[in-house]
């Protein structure tokens, strides 16, 4: 009979993240099933330690995975891990970032590398039609809509909080108050009918904001002048190979005509060949969660935060945890799970790139390959 999987669910290092992968209702019924889970301290974490112990969860402080997780446990988290230690022994379960050309993959993907570990990202937890299994998409479109909103009606207070979603919704009806010099916000959501897009129009829909719902036809010849013609954009589309971006810098021209006046990108490809609104390189965050892009009379800003489901923790935890927690049981049948095997070929993928690419620097330099 295969043994049960060992989770070992690690405190994350951002202090603004305050979702788990895991909830301690789900962990509770894993552990009723024979898994084994251990959960580290965390001072940022929704729910407290003491419901995971409950749950039957054993617990460690924050960071122990590192020396104490045996080598044979799925490292459980949900963004970047830290600097050290500088060789990856584990698998682990965790939103790397890492296969779209982002700049710090290579050195991500050299430690695992260099400790034999694994990296088993769940943006590539998919099905065999691609669609995948665990994702925060509805809770970052909601989330990243709704701050648009805020900040174009002046609503929006930094540096941000995280609430109950009740709480962003009165927030988000009594914005309606707010008169409005142009009219009637009117926003964009590209995206169609994936987990983002629906988020975010249920957002807009709640501040009473005129949605316009375009899908990949209404990119395929994209109407950058009807885009143009909205104020706020938001940007819901996860795209794995290279496509012509919405917005240029040309086209923020001051001689064009724009009503745009909000960016919302929920995907946050910077850094990357597939980033789709070249128009900034940076992220903002919760300290300061608005940049602007373009001065004068018709100002343009942009929010682009890379966990806005944070913002929501609770609820965003709750619905993510509930679809992966099957998966995570999935480990440890003893049958090779072909889910799983995808997620890990991605992973054996990107691996052997940045090894031809080192390897092809190496030539080019006459240096030795590390």
């Amino acid at each position: 009979m295969a043994e049960s999987p060992q989770l070992w669910m690690r405190a994350e290092t951002r202090p603004t993240e305050r979702r788990a992968p895991l909830t301690p209702q789900d962990a509770e019924q894993l552990v009723r099933q024979g898994v084994r889970i251990t959960v580290e301290e965390s001072a940022h974490r929704v729910f407290p330690l003491t419901e995971y112990e409950e749950a039957g969860c054993r617990t460690a402080p924050a960071g122990a995975w590192a020396a104490s997780a045996p080598g044979s446990a799925f490292v459980l988290g949900l963004k970047e891990l830290p600097p050290v230690p500088e060789r990856l022994r584990h698998r682990h379960v965790y939103f790397g970032h890492a296969y779209k050309g982002q700049e710090e993959a290579p050195a991500l993907l050299r430690r695992f590398a260099a400790g034999g570990g694994t990296l088993l990202d769940l943006e590539y937890l998919a099905d065999a039609q691609g669609r995948r299994l665990a994702a925060f998409g509805y809770w970052a479109g909601y989330a990243g809509a709704a701050l648009a909103v805020l900040h174009a009606r002046g609503r929006l207070a930094a540096p941000l909080v995280p609430l109950p979603r009740e709480e962003l919704d009165a927030r988000l009806r009594a914005s309606r108050a707010v008169p409005a010099p142009a009219g009637e916000l009117r926003a964009v959501v590209i995206g169609g009918h994936g987990r983002s897009a629906r988020g975010a129009c249920d957002a807009l829909t709640i501040a009473g904001v005129q949605v316009s719902r375009w899908d990949r036809g209404d990119t395929v010849r994209l109407d950058r002048a009807a885009l143009l013609g909205h104020d706020i954009l938001v940007n819901a589309v996860l795209t794995t190979r290279p496509v012509p971006p919405f917005l240029t810098p040309a086209d923020l021209d001051p001689d064009r005509e724009r009503r745009l006046t909000v960016i919302a990108d929920i995907t946050c490809d910077t850094g990357s060949p597939l980033h789709l609104l070249p128009v900034y390189d940076r992220l903002t965050d919760w300290a300061v969660p608005v940049r602007r892009l373009r001065a004068g009379p018709r100002p343009l800003d942009v929010i682009a935060i890379d966990n806005l489901p944070s913002l929501v923790p609770a609820e965003a935890a709750r619905s993510f945890s509930a679809d992966l927690m099957p998966k995570l049981l999935a480990l440890g049948t003893g049958t090779p799970d072909p889910d799983w095997l995808r997620c890990r070929a991605a992973f054996t993928r990107a691996l052997a790139g940045v090894s031809r690419s080192a390897g092809r620097r190496s030539r080019r330099t006459g240096t030795a390959m590390p």
